[in-house]
């Protein structure tokens, strides 16, 4: 081979690796990319899929209505955490797409000889600006993201965040909605709750006072309560727990007893009334009767001879 035909291959080597080269690994690049967020968004679902059988399977292993108080008391029921697993596996589905492209555009820049270094150095300053402007719109996304993986509430829970009660209605990444007992929908953003309170995890506990005169007799009313109220929680399925009755404060005209019951969460307000209604037949059936209100004369200014009575002064009927 003469030098002048070796020289015209290297040439046309050097063309052929210039005009293909670049956009083979370009090609390669996005293949690799695609493929990447392929395998990844489909290992989160099989993830979440996963944990989502397992927990339906470990609720099925609890009897009947112990099943499902232990898993309305836990905060772990079944759809409200398909939803939340749900919720955090399209989070991460988003951060893979993210990552995965701008891995992708960086990789593509260097190939074809974009400089990158005053790029992220441009972009970084970008960044820090964009963060101090859209620093509340990040707290409120960072907020929404721990309180879904934390399962601080969810849709149907009535909370307390300190200036708004109501029930949930919907629960994104920026913003709770909340409707209270007015009726009003309220809008809160997720970085300005600093404090949750959920009336719906757990259990709620319903209690009622009960006065009775300081000379009653205290073991036949804790008697009477208690006969009344045994086997409350088989015969009311809101009922967690049997009532307890303990004397809650003694004064010097009035002796209060307090009847309690652990209940399912929200239904506190239903049981107190039911509480009312067994406690006061019970009393009734048994002839004890509560504390009433305290008549009597009132002291005041005694009138002299002659003068015109004085307002207020005399007996006064119930207070």
């Amino acid at each position: 081979m003469t030098a002048y035909a070796l020289e015209r291959r290297m040439d046309w080597e050097v063309t052929l690796d210039r005009f293909l080269g670049p956009p083979l690994q370009i090609l390669a690049i996005l293949v690799a990319a695609v493929v990447g967020r392929w395998l990844l968004q489909r290992l989160i679902r099989a993830i979440v899929a996963q944990a989502s059988e397992r927990h339906a399977q470990r609720l099925r292993r609890l009897p009947g209505r112990a099943g499902d108080i232990l898993a309305d008391a836990s905060g772990l029921a079944h759809e409200r955490y398909v939803q939340r697993t749900q919720t955090v596996g399209a989070v991460l589905r988003s951060v893979v797409t993210i990552v995965v492209s701008t891995l992708a555009v960086l990789t593509i820049m260097a190939t074809v000889g974009v400089p990158l270094a005053p790029l992220l150095a441009s972009a970084g300053v970008g960044g820090v600006a964009l963060g101090f402007g859209a620093q509340s719109l990040v707290r409120d996304f960072l907020s929404g993201i721990f309180m879904i993986v934390e399962d601080q509430y969810g849709v149907g829970d009535t909370i307390d965040t300190g200036d708004v009660v109501g029930t949930v209605e919907d629960v994104s990444l920026r913003v709770t909605r909340l409707r209270d007992r007015d009726g009003v929908l309220w809008y809160v953003r997720n970085g300005e709750i600093l404090r949750v309170g959920n009336q719906s995890q757990g259990w709620s506990t319903a209690a009622i006072t009960v006065p009775f005169a300081v000379d009653a007799d205290l073991a036949k009313i804790t008697d009477v309560l208690q006969q009344s109220l045994t086997g409350l929680s088989d015969r009311d399925e809101r009922v967690i727990d049997e009532p307890k009755v303990v004397i809650e404060s003694l004064s010097a005209g009035v002796i209060a007893v307090k009847v309690s019951a652990v209940c399912l969460p929200t239904l506190d307000i239903d049981v107190q009334r039911d509480l009312r209604v067994l406690v006061k037949t019970a009393l009734d059936a048994a002839g004890i009767a509560m504390a009433g209100p305290v008549t009597g004369p009132v002291a005041g200014p005694v009138a002299g001879p002659g003068s015109a009575p004085v307002p207020g002064s005399g007996t006064t009927g119930a207070m």
